[in-house]
């Protein structure tokens, strides 16, 4: 398998400086980095972008994540190693990044389980930082980035 073309981020000038402004913007609001891996760890997987799955294991271990519970991000409905908070996230993380797949895309349950864990500021983060991974998955997956190329 072969790159279509490079990541359009590097292509598009100016875009690799808003992305990255804006990941910061996200880090600066206080967002735990553990839980910001575990989202795009849970997105990548859904959209299937293996760059970005395999360089977020890669960052979440540098921020002390386990091995045991990244291998259960995958199925982390049915592992006990995640806390109510955790699990609020990865469900808000697996409604947005699917949007198109009911017809209440985020359900009110869904929405008040992640808002009694988080305060307005760091579920506004939260909602970013989903929307940011989504936007990587997709320049990737799109021009079929290669897994072990991009070095976090």
């Amino acid at each position: 398998m072969q790159a279509r073309m490079p990541n359009p981020a590097f292509v598009v000038p100016g875009a690799m400086d808003a992305l990255y402004g804006l990941s910061k913007t996200i880090s600066d609001a206080g967002l735990d980095p553990k839980l910001s891996e575990l989202i795009n760890l849970r997105a990548s997987q859904i959209n299937r972008c293996g760059v970005c799955s395999e360089g977020h294991c890669t960052i979440a271990r540098r921020h002390g994540e386990t091995d045991e519970r990244l291998e259960a991000v995958l199925y982390w409905r049915h592992a006990p190693y995640f806390t109510d908070a955790e699990r609020a996230v990865l469900a808000l993380t697996e409604c947005v990044t699917r949007l198109s797949d009911r017809d209440d895309p985020v359900p009110d349950a869904v929405w008040h389980e992640a808002a009694r864990h988080y305060d307005e500021q760091t579920l506004g983060a939260i909602i970013m930082e989903i929307a940011v991974i989504n936007v990587w998955n997709r320049l990737n997956v799109t021009t079929h980035q290669l897994m072990g190329e991009w070095k976090p």
